[in-house]
C-alpha cells in the first residue's frame, strides 16, 4: 500500500512561493584567469549554465534569540548568515558550489521578503534533507 502525499504536497506547495533559479559553474574556480592588474580571478564569460528554475523558498535558518534578562538587560544572539533553499523533490540535486537566485515571486501580496528579490546565494551543503515532496538545501548569501 502506497502512503498519499497529496495532502501535503498541497500544502507545502503555498509555500513554495519564489521564483527560482539554479546555476551551476562546470569548471569551477579551475577555469578563472588571473587578472595582473587587479591581481584577481576573474571568471571567463559566460561561465555559469541554468540548470533549474522553478518555485521554490529561500528562508533564514533562525531568527535571533533572546535569552533570559540579567536584571534589567536583554542579550540577542547574532541572527545567522545562512538560509534554507525549499525546493520541489523533482528539482535537480544541487551540489556545493552552485548558486540559487531569487529571481521573482508569485506570492499574493508581494515577496515574502523583497530584499530577496535578485539575491544569490551559494550552495554550502549537498542536501539537509530531502522528504517526500520537498529537498533542502543549505544556502549562503554572496551578494
Amino acid at each position: 500500500m502506497a502512503f498519499d502525499v497529496d495532502g501535503a504536497r498541497r500544502v507545502v506547495g503555498r509555500i513554495l512561493d519564489d521564483k527560482l533559479e539554479a546555476w551551476r559553474d562546470s569548471g569551477g574556480r579551475a577555469d578563472d584567469v588571473l587578472d595582473e592588474s587587479t591581481g584577481k580571478l576573474v571568471p571567463p564569460k559566460p561561465d555559469e549554465r541554468l540548470i533549474w528554475e522553478g518555485l521554490g523558498a529561500v528562508m533564514p535558518l533562525g531568527r535571533p534569540s533572546i535569552t533570559k534578562p540579567l536584571g534589567s538587560t536583554v542579550a540577542q544572539e547574532p541572527p545567522t548568515t545562512d538560509y534554507q533553499a525549499v525546493l520541489p523533490v523533482k528539482a535537480p540535486e544541487l551540489r556545493p558550489d552552485d548558486m540559487i537566485r531569487v529571481a521573482g515571486s508569485v506570492r499574493p501580496g508581494g515577496p515574502r521578503d523583497p530584499q530577496l528579490l535578485g539575491r544569490r546565494f551559494r550552495v554550502s551543503d549537498k542536501s539537509v534533507g530531502t522528504y517526500s515532496v520537498v529537498r533542502i538545501v543549505r544556502v549562503q548569501v554572496i551578494d
